[in-house]
């Protein structure tokens, strides 16, 4: 093996330190603009916000049926019985329900506090309790509900709305059964006004210990 002389040995150590700091430097630049790329790609909060009219497509009538959405997703915001860090699809908004009976020229309305949401590409599941009605007999007060939407793109035209009752959710025995979060049928019923925006965004993970 060849040995080196004083200053040769000086003049290699300097040369491979200035190269480890060039190659740390050069890590460090392309770690940071890596952060940056994915904070820019990071996905925002799930989301639902509109309103429309609907028919439903089984039935001809005069009535006129509208649902509000002002939902959001705040993961992990519901402490519940045996899960005190809440759940992934925890949410908070609101809903609107409205319907307007021609024959008996008498609007019902109802308003449910959001509590849970679940999005995919151009869809969404909401559950909200109901927390205020027009008329106590709809029996609706303090239940929960649940609704999706499908956002069939800009103008609304192709948006379509499900819910969890009439006729949807029945037991053997034909009576209404319990919903659960995030639970409603697939939005069966066309939207003919206004319309909905759904931003999808993957559930978020799991807090750490």
């Amino acid at each position: 093996m060849t040995s080196l002389s004083l200053p040769a040995r000086r003049t290699a150590t300097a040369t491979i330190a200035a190269l480890v700091a060039g190659f740390t430097l050069c890590t460090s630049s392309i770690a940071s603009s890596a952060e940056q790329r994915t904070d820019h790609r990071r996905p925002g909060a799930a989301r639902i916000v509109g309103s429309g009219d609907f028919v439903l497509p089984y039935l001809s009538d005069n009535d006129v049926r509208s649902f509000s959405f002002d939902a959001v997703a705040a993961p992990y915001s519901i402490p519940r019985p045996k899960i005190p860090t809440g759940l992934p699809v925890d949410a908070r908004g609101t809903v609107r329900i409205s319907h307007h009976s021609a024959d008996q020229n008498v609007t019902y309305t109802s308003e449910g506090q959001v509590e849970c949401l679940v999005t995919g590409p151009n869809m969404a599941t909401v559950t909200a309790l109901i927390t205020k009605v027009s008329h106590e007999e709809t029996g609706s007060l303090g239940k929960r509900v649940g609704l999706s939407v499908y956002d069939g793109g800009k103008g609304g035209k192709a948006d379509r709305v499900g819910f969890s009752w009439n006729g949807v959710n029945l037991l053997p025995n034909s009576e209404d059964a319990e919903v659960g979060t995030c639970m409603a049928p697939a939005p069966y019923a066309p939207v003919v006004k206004g319309g909905y925006t759904v931003t999808h965004a993957e559930l978020a993970p799991l807090p750490r210990p």
